[in-house]
């Protein structure tokens, strides 16, 4: 049975993602920085008939946390197939402008979706080398490609900039190049995907079903060994191939 982590699992994209792989025949693992709220999303996936699920402390700010994770997983299973780094934040408020943000909403945003995913993936790369083809897939936004962003022809340039969450989400997409090239001659896979605007409460449950989203994210996270590496994939922005630029 292949198994995954997915962080920022008990609610929402996450949520979902571990319903979908779990019906597809995974065993995951849904990081929850409470577990109280973690072990609530285990009970109503069990009680939809999923039982290969448990949930894991995990905080993905907290280094403690992170390591401790790892050994919860690590007593589990010796073999990690598909890690997907969805916990996120905001990180700002509105207007969310960066002439308005602060010090301390760049460091929450950064903390949660740049470090927190290193963290991560550095804390559980050794499992994940243990599979036979590691998947990794950093859940990203096309608010944060550069290329979009300063494209006036871009549907949403005036619009959506979100500057703190734009800011942190186009760090994550250079870490995931630099992930990527840095495990070229392996087995790994590793992309950034945008699930698109979707119905949860970080959009205040404006967009698309939940469903969707989480759908695109898996495709990703089951790609084949000829599958893309290092690439970027917002299908709601480029529904003929997926890829948009960086």
């Amino acid at each position: 049975m292949k198994t995954a982590l997915i962080t920022g699992a008990n609610k929402g994209i996450g949520f979902e993602t571990a319903r979908q792989l779990l019906q597809k025949g995974f065993f995951v693992f849904i990081g929850s920085r409470s577990l109280e709220n973690g072990l609530e999303a285990v009970k109503k996936l069990n009680a939809e008939g999923l039982l290969h699920v448990e949930a894991i402390q995990l905080d993905v700010t907290d280094d403690r946390s992170v390591r401790h994770a790892r050994e919860e997983v690590g007593k589990k299973t010796q073999v990690l197939d598909v890690l997907i780094n969805n916990a996120g934040i905001n990180g700002g408020s509105a207007p969310y402008t960066i002439l308005e943000a602060t010090r301390n909403e760049y460091m929450d945003a950064l903390k949660t979706n740049v470090i927190g995913v290193a963290s991560v993936t550095q804390a559980f790369l050794d499992l994940l080398r243990n599979a036979s083809e590691p998947r990794i897939v950093n859940v990203s936004t096309s608010v944060g490609s550069l290329s979009l962003q300063s494209d006036p022809q871009w549907p949403a340039y005036k619009y959506a900039k979100y500057g703190v969450y734009a800011v942190s989400k186009a760090a994550l997409n250079m870490y995931t190049i630099q992930l990527a090239y840095e495990l070229r001659d392996t087995n790994f896979k590793v992309n950034a995907v945008c699930p698109g605007l979707t119905k949860t409460d970080f959009t205040f449950f404006n967009g698309g079903e939940v469903s969707i989203a989480a759908n695109r994210i898996i495709k990703y996270a089951l790609t084949d060994k000829n599958g893309p590496t290092g690439k970027f994939f917002s299908e709601e922005t480029n529904p003929e191939t997926g890829e948009i630029p960086w």
